[in-house]
């Protein structure tokens, strides 16, 4: 009995250090702790033995039959958790030889697209693009820009107001305030971020939208010269066909205020349902800066003048895309982004 205990564990230990597969592992499992098994017939040769041997080999039988069982549960775990590890590793599940999956470039999103594309236009004539924070005080966001305390927009329908004094800005330019304070003219500049107003969301609305507003200021600055440039501006946009006009507006950061309308870029000037049958769209608002603006900066109105545009970045995207709902921009669907890969 002694002998085929030692025999018997030998043998395993061989047979252990050969194993491939989980499925070879159950041929071991069989072989030796089977109804049939090696164990097992150790079990019906102990019933034979002496009753004085009995207690000598018992133990040892039991005990062998544990450690076979513990190796072969271990050497199991190990297949299944390193699958590599079994017989002709990794070409034993996969065929190696079949074209591998391509997965899925990124692409820039439309809004990021379009505004790249419009600082890219300013940067082109010269402006220098600059950044400021969303978090504002009331003094940057209104007072600074000539908005009176009784203005419409002061008010919480039309303004996130956060703790005390503190808002998140309903546009950027606030930041043309802040570079004001600390450059003295001339300045040339473009302003790209995002703004927050409490809008009820639709199609054309968002309580989160885009804008760039510019920023020029100098001596001898014109209205010409605001024309000129956002003429400049649309034409390399939409194209050079698109046309331009501007009408009569107010701002209160402005004097005199214009909106500037393109050429509709659906129907060329015919007359749609986008541009409800007068031929023309709306893209921006503009003016020449208000000197009660420069005045807040410590700039001479008398000596320097400047004008000032904005313009929202998904309403333009809308127009170039021919997208008529804005929530498509913010809803993450695949299908819709990847057309603009």
């Amino acid at each position: 009995m002694d002998e085929k205990l030692k025999c018997i564990e030998s043998g395993f230990e061989q047979d252990l250090s050969g194993l491939k597969s989980i499925s070879e592992c159950e041929s071991i499992r069989i072989k030796y702790l089977g109804r049939k098994g090696l164990i097992a017939e150790l079990f019906q040769e102990l019933a034979a033995l002496p009753a004085e041997q009995k207690p000598l080999f018992g133990p040892r039988i039991n005990a062998l039959k544990n450690k076979l069982q513990q190796e072969i549960t271990r050497k199991s775990a190990m297949f299944e958790q390193q699958p590599e590890l079994q017989a002709g590793g990794l070409t034993a599940q996969f065929d190696i030889t079949l074209p591998a999956v391509r997965g899925q470039l990124g692409a820039g999103h439309p809004l990021s697209l379009v505004l790249d594309e419009i600082c890219g236009l300013f940067i082109e004539m010269g402006f220098c693009v600059v950044e400021g924070p969303e978090i504002e005080t009331e003094y940057y966001n209104f007072e600074a820009l000539n908005i009176p305390l009784e203005h419409p927009s002061r008010e919480s329908f039309d303004t996130f107001y956060l703790h005390k004094k503190y808002l998140l800005r309903s546009h950027t330019s606030p930041v043309q305030v802040r570079y004001m304070e600390k450059h003295e003219p001339p300045i040339q500049i473009v302003v790209p971020g995002k703004v927050y107003r409490p809008d009820a969301t639709d199609a054309s609305h968002s309580f989160m939208f885009n804008q760039v507003e510019g920023l020029l200021v100098d001596k001898n600055i014109t209205l010409a010269h605001l024309k000129g440039v956002l003429s400049v501006f649309a034409k390399k946009l939409f194209g050079p066909k698109i046309k331009t006009r501007f009408r009569p507006h107010f701002f209160p950061f402005t004097e005199p205020s214009a909106e500037m309308d393109v050429s509709c870029i659906i129907c060329g000037g015919k007359g749609c349902r986008v541009c409800k049958q007068s031929g023309w769209l709306e893209i921006l608002g503009s003016g020449m800066v208000h000197p009660k603006v420069l005045k807040a900066v410590k700039i001479d109105s008398k000596e320097y003048s400047g004008f000032a545009f904005g313009m929202g970045v998904e309403r333009i995207a809308m127009l170039k895309y021919g997208v008529d709902d804005i929530r498509l921009f913010f809803e993450n669907d695949l299908r819709f982004l990847k057309q603009f890969g």
